[in-house]
Formats: C-alpha cells, structure tokens, sequence
C-alpha cells in the first residue's frame, strides 16, 4: 500500500478492509516506511513494511 492511500484510510470513518498476510487489520500508526497494526482476528499488535499492507 503506498502512503497516501493508507493516509486516506487512517483519516476516513468508514471501515477500509485491510490486510496484511491474509489476516484483517487497522491502522493504528503510520510513520512511513512503518506502519503499526492491530489484528482483527486475534489480540496482537505490529509495527510492519507499509508497502506489505493491502485492500
């Protein structure tokens, strides 16, 4: 995913899908090349490549 897109995003209030590995995520930080996540489907954060996120 590229920055600006995830900006949009992070900044909307409706729910985006958002994946990483196939597991569904928010956003919870960006700070470019970093984002932070929180998992949907289990109790877990991470901090992973911006670019490994997609819709």
């Amino acid at each position: 995913m590229n920055h600006k897109r995830a900006v949009e995003i992070v900044s909307n209030k409706k729910i985006c899908d958002v994946y990483y590995q196939n597991h569904p995520v928010w956003i919870q930080e960006l700070e470019p090349p970093i984002a932070k996540i929180g998992y949907m489907d289990v109790i877990k954060e991470q901090e992973v490549p911006l670019e490994d996120l997609y819709e």
